[in-house]
């Protein structure tokens, strides 16, 4: 399944002032239900307190790389953002990945195992 990227200022906010959050220490995620034929979208976001340029870049590659792998278990029709703390710095991918596929579920994004 294809997943696009939110890219547009707007768009983000939109997703994070309609949509729904869900929140773990590491990662705050909104979700904006949409038409259920689209595909879904994701935009990343990682703010200055988590440190230089070359950090947030870090965190938005291994947080695109997450939501890449796991991307045939993303139900279409959801618009998400999400939003790396400045926690994430102390974490290793193992457990960002499990606090992130958490709030996916939290949010009923991933399809069931006899879904997909």
């Amino acid at each position: 399944m294809r997943l696009l990227r939110l890219k547009k200022n707007e768009d983000f906010s939109e997703v994070i002032r309609t949509g729904k959050s869900y929140v773990s220490h590491l990662i705050v995620l909104y979700v904006k239900k949409v038409d259920d034929a689209s595909p879904c979208r994701v935009g990343f976001s990682v703010g200055k307190k988590v440190g230089s340029a070359v950090r947030r870049n870090y965190y938005k590659r291994v947080l695109r790389e997450i939501v890449r792998l796991h991307a045939p278990r993303i139900r279409p029709g959801f618009d998400c953002v999400v939003i790396a703390r400045p926690a994430i710095q102390k974490a290793t991918f193992a457990e960002v990945e499990h606090h992130l596929l958490t709030l996916f579920a939290r949010a009923r994004v991933l399809a069931k195992e006899d879904e997909r």
